[in-house]
């Protein structure tokens, strides 16, 4: 059995789904949740996600071999923090937030010599519904994981946390945390910020009751991740502010030239665009399909 005692600090989407894939595997002995509400963590034990829970740090904590902090990226210094006097030594500690650079900054904050059992991730999977009900074993089949370790990073740390995600389904890469930022910011943070946008600017329209009414499956399917968790994709912005302004101004600079050759009649650069950006995205959907194909 790969982890005896597995921590689970936030069970909702993200580490119950990843409880349910390692009950299904068989791959845990026993499943401790913490948090702050014991009515949703009680649901969590309702639904067999987890085998208990406590409100206490210490006594959610101290006999764990593999801690996974899946919370608000805003409140990982203050748990990291809160842990660390009663980590054991054998213990391997993770996450799954989707700015890497916040979590690093706040684990040399506050690990010291631990830091050699913490081993950044982030799994590219989700949906735009939270919380522990919407959590399900198969949340990570064929999807990716993205660890982040540091350069003091222990190799057996590092290989116990990418076997728990292989044995979820998922495949495991190696990033650098600037990397990954950049990376993440372009392909997921943005795409957010431009759904929010437009579903807030139809909204304020005087005309928004026809606007939604006459909305058809092209704006269903853009608009999706508009109902994500707004809190989530607050801490996202201040974690990762950095690189996501830098693809915020550069996707104003296309949107500016599409603009542009609308307001000129400019037939050409129009159709320029949307061929180049239509054969880019083909290629990309053919190549996942391959991908996925492959694992099944």
């Amino acid at each position: 059995m790969l982890i005896d005692r597995l921590s689970i600090i936030g069970v909702g989407l993200i580490g119950g789904s990843l409880a349910r894939a390692l009950r299904k595997q068989n791959a845990c002995g026993h499943i401790t949740g913490y948090g702050r509400s014991s009515e949703h963590l009680q649901e969590a034990v309702d639904l067999g996600v987890i085998d208990d829970f406590s409100l206490s740090m210490d006594s959610a904590v101290k006999v764990a071999d593999l801690i996974v902090l899946a919370t608000p990226l805003k409140t990982t210094e203050p748990l990291l923090k809160a842990m660390r006097p009663y980590l054991a030594d054998h213990a391997v500690i993770t996450d799954v937030g989707s700015a890497k650079g916040s979590v690093v900054e706040a684990a040399h904050a506050t690990l010291d010599d631990f830091l050699p059992r913490f081993v950044p991730g982030h799994p590219i999977a989700g949906k735009e519904k939270s919380g522990v009900s919407a959590s399900t074993a198969d949340l990570f089949q064929s999807h990716r994981v993205i660890l982040t370790p540091l350069p003091e990073t222990s190799v057996s740390a590092i290989n116990k946390v990418r076997q728990m995600w292989e044995l979820c389904g998922a495949e495991v890469v190696q990033l650098g945390v600037k990397q990954h930022d950049e990376i993440l910011a372009a392909t997921s943070h943005l795409p957010h910020m431009l759904a929010y946008a437009l579903v807030d600017c139809l909204a304020g329209m005087r005309e928004r009751d026809e606007i939604f009414r006459f909305a058809a499956g092209g704006f269903a399917d853009f608009t999706r991740i508009a109902s994500s968790d707004p809190q989530m994709w607050h801490d996202i912005c201040i974690a990762n502010r950095a690189e996501l302004l830098r693809s915020v101004e550069a996707f104003g600079k296309y949107l500016e030239n599409i603009r542009f050759a609308i307001e000129k009649d400019d037939s050409e650069t129009l159709l320029d665009i949307f061929s180049r950006a239509k054969e880019t995205r083909d290629r990309f959907t053919q190549t996942r399909d391959h991908r996925n194909d492959s694992t099944e």
